[in-house]
């Protein structure tokens, strides 16, 4: 009977754990950049809502670098210095 109880409890530990990893997934969307369009199109700092949401979509810069749209946006020298004033380092694809 304790042993049921134990592997019952895992059970629901396991699906609790399983659930909170999704709901941490990141889900990618240029637009969530769009506090950095001043920051990266001119020589302005980021501001806070800028860095946060970089740090938020850094998963995602890959695969925004794979897009030819967003490419010249998102590799270019200003987008490079605003992730680096952000403190949130520029991934090797």
């Amino acid at each position: 009977m304790k042993a049921t109880y134990i592997a019952a409890l895992l059970c629901i530990l396991v699906v609790l754990l399983a659930k909170s990893e999704t709901s941490m997934a990141v889900t990618c969307s240029p637009i969530q950049l769009s506090a950095c369009v001043s920051a990266i199109t001119t020589s302005s700092p980021p501001t806070q809502l800028c860095c946060t949401k970089i740090k938020e979509q850094k998963p995602c810069l890959c695969q925004y670098l794979k897009n030819p749209n967003l490419k010249k946006f998102v590799d270019s020298p200003n987008a490079r210095r605003v992730a680096n004033t952000c403190k949130t380092p520029f991934p090797k694809c």
